[in-house]
């Protein structure tokens, strides 16, 4: 039986974040995944087989660090076993030491589990880094020639997916290839797609979470797209769709708070005496504000 690996590297809570978004999408998508970016590995793999395992930890040879296989998953190809390890790269930033590190996390794997590897490397930086094979060789002889799969989203055209119905793909377009001048296009694309594809609300919240993480509007753009919408034949079942509308309100909520939170402390300085410029410096309300909480 072989296993999916989705390597993740830990460096701070907004990247775990980032970490996090990929894994739940391609762990709960894998099928669709694997269909819409790597057709020939979909088309050998029997999905009726696909076992999650528990998560994997592997000392960093070349670091020391520990470094966390997120996603290990165990499945049958139609012919034969294989262990596939994917590994998303959430970070703007390349990794110029990154085919050495495929290789090492393919070495840690098939020594554990002594089955075949099909390795995956799923990049979402703008940064063109285009290796995918490690060697170890001298002018006398070649040691090794690795090869492992790559996708680079930003270099994948978001039109040529916006036909495929496919969550996987509907979410990754917001990683993908777009000019600022094409976000209100990709989003209402996107949002034409869910409505079509009838996700369940825990799946269809999954989709749109992500999409909504990498591709934001300004308060321009929603507006010209909110006219675009009313033209669409889909427009009454998008408008039904409440998770923007959720998150929104939640994000506001929080902002509400913080402000409450800030009166509160302006309240008791003004209590303590305290003068209203260093109230001002202290907790960033304006003097009109803290002249009406005194005046209270």
């Amino acid at each position: 039986m072989p296993q999916l690996a989705l390597v993740k590297e830990r460096s701070s809570s907004d990247y775990i974040h980032h970490d996090q978004l990929f894994k739940d999408l391609i762990h709960t998508f894998f099928e669709e995944f694997l269909d819409a970016f790597f057709p020939e590995v979909h088309d050998m793999i029997d999905f009726h087989a696909v076992k999650p395992l528990s998560e994997e930890f592997f000392t960093d040879l070349m670091e020391g660090d520990t470094r966390r296989l997120d996603i290990v998953v165990e499945t049958t190809l139609k012919e034969t076993e294989a262990v596939i390890i994917i590994h998303v790269e959430p970070q703007s930033t390349k990794q110029t030491n990154f085919h050495e590190r495929m290789y090492q996390y393919f070495s840690l794997l098939y020594h554990k589990y002594r089955k075949p590897i099909i390795p995956i490397a799923v990049f979402s930086y703008n940064e063109n880094w285009e290796k995918k094979q490690y060697t170890m060789t001298f002018p006398f002889l070649n040691v090794l020639t690795f090869n492992y799969l790559t996708l680079h989203l930003r270099k994948k055209n978001w039109r040529e997916f916006i036909k495929s119905n496919n969550p996987a793909a509907a979410a990754l377009i917001s990683k993908m290839g777009y000019t600022d001048d094409e976000k209100v296009q990709v989003k209402k694309e996107f949002l034409r797609m869910l409505v079509e594809m009838e996700l369940n609300p825990a799946k269809q919240r999954l989709v749109y979470g992500f999409f909504e993480k990498y591709l934001i509007l300004n308060e321009t753009e929603e507006i010209q797209l909110n006219d675009e919408i009313k033209r669409m034949d889909e427009a009454d079942k998008i408008m039904e769709i409440p998770i923007s509308y959720e998150e929104k309100g939640k994000e506001k909520g929080k902002e509400i708070g913080k402000a409450e939170e800030k009166k509160e402390v302006a309240f008791k300085m003004l209590n303590k005496g305290s003068s209203i410029d260093f109230i001002a410096e202290v907790t960033g309300l304006d003097h009109e504000e803290i002249e009406a909480l005194k005046e209270r």
